[in-house]
């Protein structure tokens, strides 16, 4: 027992491409507070300041890690083993802990849509897509009926998993009574058109709630052609200063990145200025250049900034405390 309910199981089943996820199974969580995970992971250096909190709880969705060049199904399996081993070693490591202060974590495992379904005719890849979405809902209305209890929210995610979760947000949030609930959306490394949302705004400070923060990491100077040809304004925030204003925010605002060594912050490691629909960052600074032939920092839109993404949340989650609670 814990916290007087019943855990769950961890009953682990036979690979099936097409069977839906039981949310009841702790397998079938990446990130679950009731079991331990990578995203209980606190970074070495501020390890001994971290006092584990429950205030509030996030919800991550974890972008695309079904990659792989020799697929049968457009929708990854929940029992790949590969897969699940890859998603936890690498976003909920490297991403969904930089959440971890002072709230619980969940992360369900879906079946996410193949990487080239980015790539294909946008109707085709529908089906996958809702796929993918069709996992998320059944978490997260498993997650509001068994594991809620009236606490305020944090949705966060990253690349594919944006995509599910401005759906979420749209079919959750907007205009209902949960968004009351709502701290912030961290909805990340995708573009999320300007009027896609109407009820729930934009972030305009570091202490703002209710609202949502995106962002799109680029080298300083570059855009990428299909940017371009985008035909629509999409948000940035910008997540050193937490305002959309097209400032340079300097690198000594940076507090620090968590790259291929997770228990090493790098304070300093970009700068970063927004610029049109993109975020740009000069080239992080870290012995071997690990991004001197990239221009696209979309492998690292959480990792560059985890420091201040940890910040934000302790004073986002102060403002809703005092104006809630």
């Amino acid at each position: 027992m814990i916290g007087g309910k019943a855990q769950p199981n961890v009953t682990v089943y036979s690979s099936k491409v097409n069977q839906a996820p039981d949310y009841s199974n702790l397998y079938y969580w990446a990130a679950h507070p009731w079991k331990q995970d990578p995203s209980d992971s606190v970074p070495a250096p501020i390890r001994n300041q971290y006092i584990k909190d429950s205030v509030a709880d996030v919800f991550f969705i974890y972008p695309t890690t079904y990659t792989d060049d020799n697929f049968t199904s457009w929708n990854a399996s929940v029992n790949d083993g590969v897969i699940n081993d890859k998603t936890d070693k690498t976003s909920i490591l490297y991403q969904a802990s930089a959440f971890n202060a002072r709230c619980r974590v969940f992360s369900p495992r879906y079946r996410q849509a193949h990487i080239k379904s980015f790539y294909i005719d946008k109707k085709t890849a529908e089906p996958y897509f809702d796929t993918a979405y069709a996992d998320i809902d059944a978490a997260f209305q498993y997650y509001l009926a068994h594991y809620n209890e009236g606490r305020p929210i944090i949705i966060a995610s990253h690349s594919q998993g944006t995509v599910h979760a401005a759906r979420l947000l749209k079919n959750y949030f907007e205009g209902k009574e949960l968004s009351k609930k709502l701290i912030c959306a961290y909805i990340v490394g995708m573009p999320i058109p300007k009027n896609y949302f109407t009820s729930i705004p934009v972030c305009k400070d570091a202490n703002a709630t209710g609202c949502f923060v995106s962002w799109r990491t680029y080298k300083n100077g570059y855009v990428p052609e299909y940017i371009k040809k985008e035909s629509y304004e999409s948000v940035v925030v910008n997540p050193l200063t937490w305002t959309t204003d097209s400032s340079k925010a300097p690198s000594s605002l940076n507090k620090g990145g968590v790259l291929k060594n997770f228990n090493k912050i790098i304070p300093g490691v970009v700068n970063a200025k927004i610029s049109g629909h993109i975020l740009w960052a000069c080239k992080p600074n870290v012995f071997g250049k690990i991004f001197i032939r990239q221009k696209n920092f979309h492998i690292g839109d959480i990792n560059l900034f985890y420091m201040n993404i940890r910040a934000n949340i302790q004073e986002r989650l102060n403002t809703y405390i005092q104006n809630n609670l």
